[in-house]
């Protein structure tokens, strides 16, 4: 299976009536795409990416290989049939102060990058988000965003935070088609990084 004949762009809302980190995919008309849930108590993350918010069918599992995530990377698997997608690494050092990925295929092969396109965003959201009360208005207007390139410099995907309080809603849009099985991975990848961010603040 892939996550293919996709209305863009993509809505991913997070629900904040849960513990879990959940969120919801919408397209542009509102249809699901998936719905997404990181498990609880966890030492290494695990994602299961299921058909909606029934949970009725599972379609893919991220799972973190170690559990210190400095250097983690995490592969990214369709559940009815084992198979191997690929998985997203993250850049260590560089990823402190701008948030920086690889995306690898099912052989390893480097395929694309995540960049965050500006790294003073992220580092105002920071600050200010510790000031009480006007901490909880930064959702509105200190909302980073990302870029994913090809290894021909090529922009393919944008994804931003939208202004939302608690930082709950994010955007994905194509910049330019390619082929179902890379953008699977492409967007499989995408979503574990948003977790991650967020988590990050």
């Amino acid at each position: 299976m892939v996550l293919n004949n996709l209305n863009y762009p993509l809505d991913f809302k997070f629900k904040i009536t849960t513990l879990a980190s959940d969120f919801n995919i919408t397209d542009k008309n509102g249809n699901y795409v998936a719905y997404v849930r990181q498990k609880m108590f966890k030492l290494k993350e695990d994602v299961i990416v299921f058909n909606d918010e029934s949970k009725s069918k599972e379609l893919f599992r991220i799972k973190a290989n170690q559990w210190i995530d400095f250097n983690a990377s995490y592969s990214l698997t369709e559940i009815a049939t084992g198979r191997n997608f690929g998985r997203m690494a993250r850049k260590g050092m560089r990823s402190i102060w701008k948030a920086s990925y690889d995306i690898l295929d099912a052989n390893d092969q480097p395929k694309f990058k995540i960049q965050e396109d500006n790294a003073w965003v992220r580092f105002f959201d920071g600050m200010v988000g510790e000031i009480p009360l006007v901490g909880a208005f930064t959702g509105y207007f200190l909302n980073p965003s990302y870029t994913v390139t090809g290894l021909d410099g090529k922009e393919y995907f944008k994804l931003k935070k939208m202004p939302s309080f608690f930082g709950r809603r994010f955007q994905l849009d194509r910049l330019i088609d390619i082929d179902d099985e890379e953008e699977s991975l492409v967007i499989l990848s995408l979503l574990m990084m948003t977790l991650l961010e967020r988590a990050r603040g």
